[in-house]
């Protein structure tokens, strides 16, 4: 597995997974997928902000996952401070993707002088990334409780931070 930075060749298959994580999952409380079109927007405005956004690519050159920091808020005093995203692709899970994908943005966050990343992880019950971010030295910093409501359930949000 390679982790290098996005292009515009990886929109389609970051797309495919993202839409698979909205449509069966809770990590992201977004109800629709969005188009190629629109992930190639978001990844070209945090990429114009001198943020990460990687892949995890195998060995076949198939996409295993995404990550990227972007902005934790836009008003200038959180300038400083990001917030991550972890994808991995459907059977990637397990086998180090998100450990590789999250250590890639940390250390590019870090470099471009970011000072906290903080970890929004959607639905109480998402112990994978609880466990991934843990691991990675996050720490809990609350839960904001029943904010989201998708699939017919109430949803929290769990928030961990490190300070880089």
């Amino acid at each position: 597995m390679k982790v290098r930075t996005a292009t515009g060749a990886d929109v389609e298959a970051i797309a495919a997974i993202y839409a698979h994580h909205v449509l069966n999952g809770m990590g992201t409380f977004e109800e629709i997928p969005p188009t190629p079109a629109e992930m190639a927007a978001r990844m070209a405005t945090v990429q114009a902000l001198g943020l990460a956004w990687f892949v995890a690519e195998g060995q076949d050159g198939r996409i295993l996952g995404y990550a990227y920091a972007g902005p934790f808020r836009t008003r200038t005093a959180y300038r400083h401070t990001v917030e991550d995203s972890v994808y991995v692709a459907a059977g990637a899970e397990g086998r180090g993707v998100g450990r590789a994908l999250l250590t890639a943005v940390i250390d590019a966050s870090r470099a471009a002088g970011m000072k906290q990343m903080l970890a929004l992880i959607g639905d109480s019950a998402n112990a994978g990334s609880i466990a991934l971010h843990k691991a990675m030295g996050f720490e809990p910093a609350g839960v904001m409780r029943d904010v989201g409501f998708k699939a017919g359930r109430w949803l929290d949000v769990v928030v961990m931070q490190k300070a880089l």
